[in-house]
């Protein structure tokens, strides 16, 4: 399998892993009938009947010959034809009592298609991998048995070895197939990536840069031009996450992480007792979540692949996410900026918001939980303790505040959520 780009797009051409194995099997078919032929042409006079003899080597050779394209791929190689070639093969072990003599047969003389019957186990083995080749081996075993009337020592060895080939190479053709899945899809992943990073240079020559623009005039202008400005540069911050890294929120129902998603000051955040959907033991990818967020003013710092969460949880933290943030504009005003960075750690996940705004006075915490606003408390850390996580936060005066966030991948029983979250 290779990829080929014409004209600045990928162009994907295949090729099957196990062609070779079936162009290997026709010359083998052809190479072992003449064999036999040959064979039989050396010992003619000690054939008991070589009338019935010569009679199986002619179909032998005509069907050997006629269906050659039967054998040039999978999709030749039918069922039908499979159950048609055994037989051939089965047939020919069967009547070698009837051309032949006791003796030769009791002295280990060959059957009429001698080693051809390897190549009609080898074609169950390609065609559907080591159960189809076990299944045809067995049947070929019996049919050997049958013929020598005892369990001969060399009849033993033979039957093994055809039986033990035919199933290792049914078991490698499996595994190249599989092989060869992986492989497709990761070049399926590769020319997607390259077809959006080509349409991500054309969107950064053209749409951001526009928007970018509004945004700068927009902020100079003041007004109802600065009201679109700050809606433009939101629509930029947005496009650029996806077109960056493919995430699409994974919800935009109202109510939802909208001060991510539109700016407006004092809306609410949506937690997981909320949305139907939270209780849902599906996991999901907790940037998608996180992405609303995202505004001129928000930047978003994600490990650029999937960071898995169970549904509940993840909704969880984005609800503490949002709550750290509408502080930052609360406390620290709408000019301030914010930081998220999204760790996807072996047994957690931790979620950190950084702004820049004055800090927190020493004090102030324990002060507004006295007084019952218990945003910190309640809408931050006690989500995260519900969870069995838990949240840390840093601030300096005069040097802004950290809000680190940690969650367990293994989570246990999540309580009921509270509702709306409440501001400290």
């Amino acid at each position: 399998m290779a990829v080929r780009e014409r004209a600045g797009r990928p162009k994907i051409m295949r090729m099957s892993v196990e062609q070779p194995l079936w162009r290997a099997l026709a010359g083998y078919r052809v190479l072992t009938m003449l064999y036999a032929v040959g064979f039989f042409a050396t010992a003619y006079d000690g054939f008991q009947r070589p009338w019935l003899a010569v009679a199986y080597y002619c179909v032998l050779f005509v069907w050997t010959l006629a269906t050659l394209p039967w054998v040039a791929n999978a999709v030749s190689c039918t069922k039908r034809f499979l159950a048609a070639d055994l037989t051939v093969a089965l047939t020919g072990i069967l009547i070698t009592p009837l051309a032949d003599t006791h003796e030769r047969i009791q002295s280990g003389g060959p059957t009429l298609p001698s080693i051809w019957t390897a190549g009609s186990v080898l074609a169950f083995a390609i065609k559907g991998g080591w159960r189809w080749a076990a299944f045809a081996s067995t049947l070929v075993a019996a049919a050997n048995l049958i013929e020598r009337g005892a369990p001969a020592r060399d009849t033993i060895h033979n039957v093994i070895l055809v039986w033990v080939a035919s199933i290792a190479i049914g078991y490698v053709v499996e595994v190249a197939r599989a092989s060869e899945r992986t492989l497709a899809r990761a070049l399926e992943i590769e020319a997607a990536t390259r077809e959006r990073e080509r349409l991500a240079r054309d969107i950064h020559d053209s749409v951001l840069q526009v928007l970018a623009m509004v945004q700068r005039r927009g902020a100079v202008l003041g007004g109802e031009a600065g009201e679109l400005g700050r809606m433009a540069g939101e629509q930029e911050v947005a496009l650029r996450a996806l077109v960056s890294g493919g995430l699409v929120p994974e919800s935009r129902a109202p109510g939802y992480a909208e001060y991510g998603a539109s700016g407006a000051p004092g809306t609410a955040v949506r937690t997981a007792g909320e949305s139907g959907a939270a209780d849902s033991p599906d996991p999901v990818d907790l940037r998608t979540l996180l992405v609303p967020y995202a505004t001129s003013t928000i930047t978003l710092s994600d490990p650029g692949a999937p960071v898995q969460l169970a549904r509940a949880a993840a909704k969880e933290l984005a609800a503490a996410v949002g709550a750290a943030l509408d502080n930052v504009r609360k406390h620290a005003g709408d000019g301030a900026r914010a930081w998220i960075l999204v760790e996807d750690e072996p047994d957690s996940v931790v979620v950190t918001v950084r702004d820049d705004g004055p800090g927190i006075p020493e004090g102030r915490l324990a002060q507004a939980e006295g007084e019952g606003r218990l945003g910190v408390a309640q809408s931050i850390r006690g989500r995260l303790r519900d969870l069995g996580g838990g949240a840390e936060l840093i601030s300096v005066p005069g040097q802004g505040t950290e809000v680190e966030l940690t969650v367990p991948k293994v989570l246990k029983d999540i309580r009921p959520a509270r509702g709306k979250a409440e501001k400290r």
